[in-house]
């Protein structure tokens, strides 16, 4: 628990320490800093019945699990054990009480915010004995930074005299009386991996403990060894460190010299992308060019792990080169290699050997600089530096190779390999007693490190997810990889809900109803809602009608979450933490609890409901008269499917005036997408699947099919297009610096170019992408009459040549800045789905302020605070995608497993497809009716025209064919157990022009 007992006195009676500092203003400007701290003799220990010190929680004796503290002790861990240890500490098999102190607790804030988020969740669960020290307050605790002493070393000394000062606290507390036993004091024990600091203490006679020291002493220590974090720690096992003393990696450059370097243009900054064709290449995208920066082999790559904000040093233009065309498997690369003896230097050069193999391949021939257009060639670097790591709990599982075979049924400590389920991730070394156990189960690895002397990253075991490929395991193990947060809404958010629970509804229509102020009364429009089949979370409902004057009203009404979801309470602190709802196949990851997104919220037809309005008057010609915005109360007509209204607007016979209104908003909803087109909007495509489920018992995936767009589908798009384009130009001109937008930058010319080039040499055609209207006006010209397909697939093509939407605070970036390319619009937002959106939830707060409904929260006049919130919104949103995506993967191939089996017997599925990308080793294929992509691999050289985009095959019995980008294939689809995964994965082989099983 968190705590502290403070008695109030006059500050006249309290010790004053004065600290002064220079510190650098944003200007240049040094000013002098003065801060004073007002100490106190009376802040709380946390020990129950203490007789100096009131309002402790910590039982006296403490525990007596450890073996050298029979007498029972406490735990008072620093700074480091927090930032490298927090996975055990975290486990419910780790039960020592904690002394968590006030520098602890800042320091951790300053090193790691996502571990200082975990630290404050782990001291208010209640779940451990924890008392929060307030150490900095106290007299008799607190130090002043001596001269020429670093932070760092001040903030060990202060965590040494706490310990100290602890342990003589409980003496005093327990006198020894006359004629009475000498009273048994636990001892507070500084748990700390810093071995300088152990040999301070221990100098100081304060009682101190390695972390794995202190573990080993604790009864159920095989527990918890797996927990275990590899770190520098002088006292580390021999096993786990490095055996080899050759050097595999460049050491990093010091942070200075890289933060001079990227200042000054020398080095360069940007993300790692690994490639997920090839584990020998790398990517780093920076601003200084147009094409990423080009790193090939692992030595360039130097230990960067997806994600990773490095720092890359460019090669002269002589050595730039282009990316290989062939697909590289780290599996079949490495699948000798030995965890235990990865430091071998003869393995090593046989391994480096054969990764040079699998990089030089394809460039015996001919050099890549003479193969490869000068315009394909990209620049080519190294990485030197590491600026932050992106490294987490990542979802894995043990390759079976890797055990010993010696151990291979015992508990006993042994190396193994993780198998990360992302391609884009190396293999992880862990030491764990589970390694027989945890085989054919998903589990969760930590990185911990990655010297330069190990090939691989080191990790720790967290814990087992379940089996691979049950239901519930790979549920979990998708969240986890997506960093879906997914644990139940807390006691404290749910308070946040009415009390009424379901039975909540709006109240009668009074003057003195808060719910009625300044709402307008909308309950006898004819609203209705179009969604997907089983959409409950309905945030949006539409309604027209014509007016006397020949004009048309049409309105968007969206569900007022703003009213139930309040500022800085604990609900809307979990709304902004997770960001966004994740739909997933059979599951759905709420961003608000039930309660509100699918009853007291959702526009359900019948009932009525709170909105917030856009209601515009409009010509026949969908040219906007004008625009107003109104808080309001609705009351739905009906709730539709996309398909139940495309076929109530199809129907002749059918003319009610719910109809009608259906009809007048598709009459606006052509004319409104036209207008778009003809302005420079962008047709794209994405491939979109629809899995049918057995039952909602079961969830059992049976068939799998291409989804039909409709045109009630573009209806429901242009008027949430509208809204959207029409609250942010309000919220925008009322709140210039603050205003929640979405932007879609133009993407680099340089995107395009491969696409460019495939038009050109295999169907003769250009693709002007001078701007959007060009793309656009290009894209409709991209037909082939043989192949009504072709424009889709071009279409979907192009899509993969775009930058990512992304939300931003209006006053961060340039006003010329703020467009949206795809949908040719100066401005946009979001503010349509606030039931799964945050930022919808942040614009119908602003849009409210701006049309005086209410004042704006604090909050929101802030551009950091903003900022902080969108950044985190931003990353939810691409991960909440991404965990979808997988999830239709998976149940693609649970369906076509279904689907391929008959009789109990596996039967093939063929189906028809479109060869999206060429290799020397294989083709990529898109299956349009499944939705999904896979790799045709060839296990033999073929004949391979980069410049032409060809492969040239002959089948075993003779038969030849060429087959290029755009060409139709027919494949034979099977799914077999994905060896990252653990998963069934989709396979391919070519049955059409060529049959090339078993080449």
């Amino acid at each position: 628990m968190v705590d502290i007992t403070i008695r109030k006195r006059p500050y006249a009676d309290a010790v004053v320490t004065q600290r002064k500092f220079l510190k650098k203003t944003a200007r240049g400007k040094v000013v002098k800093i003065l801060r004073e701290r007002y100490l106190r003799d009376d802040v709380a220990c946390g020990i129950e019945n203490c007789r100096e010190c009131d309002g402790g929680s910590l039982p006296f004796s403490g525990v007596a699990s450890h073996k050298d503290y029979p007498q029972g002790h406490f735990l008072l861990p620093d700074t480091n054990v927090f930032l490298h240890q927090m996975d055990l500490i975290e486990s419910p098999h780790f039960t020592s009480p904690l002394i968590i102190l006030q520098t602890v607790v800042e320091e951790v804030r300053h090193r790691s915010l996502p571990l200082h988020s975990r630290l404050k969740a782990l001291i208010t669960s209640g779940d451990k004995k924890i008392w929060t020290f307030y150490n900095e307050f106290r007299s008799q605790t607190a130090v002043v930074r001596e001269d020429e002493e670093s932070p760092n070393d001040r903030n060990d000394r202060s965590i040494r005299k706490a310990t100290a000062w602890y342990n003589t606290h409980l003496e005093l507390t327990r006198p020894v009386r006359r004629g009475q036993p000498k009273p048994v004091i636990p001892t507070i024990i500084l748990m700390t991996d810093d071995a300088a600091n152990r040999q301070k203490a221990k100098e100081e006679g304060i009682p101190c403990h390695s972390t794995r020291s202190y573990i080993e002493g604790l009864s159920n220590f095989d527990d918890l060894s797996d927990l275990l974090a590899a770190t520098d720690s002088n006292d580390l096992p021999e096993a786990t460190a490095s055996s080899r003393n050759v050097t595999l990696y460049s050491d990093y450059l010091p942070m200075s010299t890289l933060v001079a370097g990227v200042k000054g243009g020398q080095l360069h900054q940007g993300h790692f992308n690994a490639n997920q064709y090839n584990y020998l290449e790398g990517s780093v995208p920076v601003p200084a060019f147009s094409k990423p920066v080009l790193l090939l082999g692992r030595e360039n790559m130097n230990r960067a792990v997806q994600g990773d904000v490095v720092v890359v040093e460019v090669f002269p233009e002589t050595e730039w080169k282009a990316p290989t065309d062939e697909v590289v498997d780290q599996d079949s690369t490495l699948k000798n290699d030995d965890p235990d003896n990865s430091g071998d230097e003869e393995e090593d050069a046989e391994i480096d050997a054969e990764e040079a193999k699998a990089l030089g391949r394809g460039r015996q021939e001919k050099t890549q600089s003479s193969v490869k257009p000068s315009s394909e060639r990209q620049p080519t670097g190294r990485i030197v530096g590491i600026i932050k790591r992106n490294w987490r709990a990542y979802v894995c599982h043990i390759d079976g190779g890797s055990l010993s075979s010696t151990l291979s049924t015992s508990l006993s400590q042994q190396s193994v390999f993780a198998i990360p389920v992302s391609r884009l991730l190396p293999r992880i070394r862990l030491r764990t007693r589970q390694a027989p156990t945890l085989l054919g189960q998903k589990i969760l690895v930590t990185i911990d490190r990655w010297d330069l002397t190990s090939r691989y990253p080191e990790g720790h075991f967290v814990r087992a997810l379940g089996r691979a490929e049950s239901k519930e395991a790979e549920q979990e193990s998708l969240l986890l990889e997506y960093e879906v947060p997914y644990r139940p809404f807390g006691k404290a958010i749910l308070d946040c809900l009415p009390p009424e629970g379901d039975s909540w509804v709006v109240p009668p229509k009074s003057s003195t109803s808060p719910d009625w102020q300044n709402r307008e009364d909308l309950r006898d429009l004819l609203i209705c809602s179009i969604d997907p089949p089983g959409c409950q979370d309905i945030d949006d409902a539409l309604h027209a009608r014509m007016l006397p004057n020949g004009n048309i009203e049409a309105g968007v009404h969206i569900a007022d979450v703003s009213r139930f979801v309040l500022p800085d309470n604990p609900m809307d602190s979990e709304a902004a933490a997770r960001g966004t709802t994740v739909y997933l196949v059979d599951n759905r990851i709420d961003m608000l609890p039930s309660l509100l997104g699918t009853n007291l919220c959702s526009l359900r037809p019948h009932v009525e409901r709170l909105a917030f309005s856009a209601i515009w008057e409009l010509t026949p010609e969908a040219k906007i008269v004008q625009t107003r915005f109104t808080k309001s109360v609705i009351a739905s007509k009906a709730a539709f499917t996309y398909e139940e209204a495309q076929i109530r607007k199809d129907d002749p016979h059918r003319d009610d005036d719910l109809t009608k209104s259906i009809r007048l908003l598709n009459s606006l909803a052509l004319k409104l997408k036209a207008a778009r087109m003809a302005a420079g909007a962008l047709n794209l495509a994405s491939p979109e699947v629809k899995i049918h489920l057995d039952s909602a018992e079961s969830s059992d995936p049976i068939d799998v099919e291409q989804k039909e767009m409709r045109e009630t589908n573009s209806l429901v798009e242009e008027f949430m297009l509208l809204a959207n384009i029409s609250v942010a130009q309000k919220i925008q001109e009322s709140f210039p610096q603050t205003a929640v937008l979405r932007r879609h930058l133009p993407p680099p010319r340089t995107n395009f170019e491969k696409l460019q080039d495939i038009l050109q040499k295999r169907r003769g055609m250009t693709l002007d992408v001078s701007s959007s209207g060009a793309l656009a006006d290009s894209l409709d010209q991209c037909v082939d009459p043989n192949e009504p397909a072709f424009n889709t697939l071009v279409r979907i093509m192009a899509t993969r040549c775009m930058l990512s939407a992304e939300y931003f605070c209006s006053g961060s970036v340039s006003k010329d800045t703020f467009g949206h390319y795809g949908l040719a619009s100066p401005i946009y937002t979001h503010f349509t789905s606030p039931i799964r959106r945050y930022a919808d939830v942040l614009a119908h707060r602003q849009l409210a302020a701006a049309i005086g409904y209410q004042s704006l929260h604090p909050s929101l006049h802030s551009k950091q605070h903003v900022e902080t919130i969108l950044t985190n919104v931003n990353r939810r949103h691409r991960m909440a995608q991404m965990a979808g995506r997988a999830s239709v993967e998976f149940y693609v191939g649970l369906a076509l497993k279904a689907r391929g089996t008959r009789d109990g017997k596996a039967t093939e599925v063929q189906e028809e497809a479109f060869v999206i990308k060429v290799f020397r080793n294989g083709v990529g294929v898109f299956v349009s009716k499944l939705g999904i992509e896979g790799v045709v691999m060839f296990k033999n050289d073929h004949k391979f025209d980069p410049d032409a985009y060809t492969i040239s095959l002959t089948s075993s019995a003779g038969k030849e064919a060429t087959i290029a980008v755009f060409d139709r294939v027919t494949v034979s689809i099977s799914v077999e157990k994905d060896k990252n995964t653990q998963r069934g994965k989709v396979a391919m082989s070519l049955i059409s022009p060529v049959n090339t099983t078993g080449l």
